[in-house]
């Protein structure tokens, strides 16, 4: 389990897949009100990364995912998650506005 002392430690974070692929970064989180624990982490995806998991880039914007907290890994100077980006897809989901 992670411990933080405030989201925006983890804001601007590279997001790195178990096999070093890279992401996005992290653009906020997540919580659950009731516990106030992070649940998901925001990533911006990289273009190439939006491809990767097959979602499609809006013209003037980008992508968002929401990444389930269970699949970090660790937080240090980047996040990395204990899954491929080939896992992912089955994980991750939209970000809805």
């Amino acid at each position: 389990m992670t411990y933080l002392t405030s989201v925006s430690e983890l804001t601007g974070k590279q997001v790195i897949t178990t096999n070093a692929f890279n992401l996005g970064e992290v653009e906020g989180a997540e919580f659950d009100p009731k516990t106030w624990q992070i649940t998901a982490l925001h990533v911006k995806l990289t273009s190439v990364a939006a491809e990767e998991l097959e979602l499609k880039k809006p013209m003037l914007s980008h992508v968002v995912i929401l990444v389930p907290v269970s699949v970090v890994k660790a937080v240090m100077h980047v996040v990395t998650l204990s899954k491929s980006c080939e896992e992912l897809k089955d994980v991750v989901k939209p970000k809805k506005d």
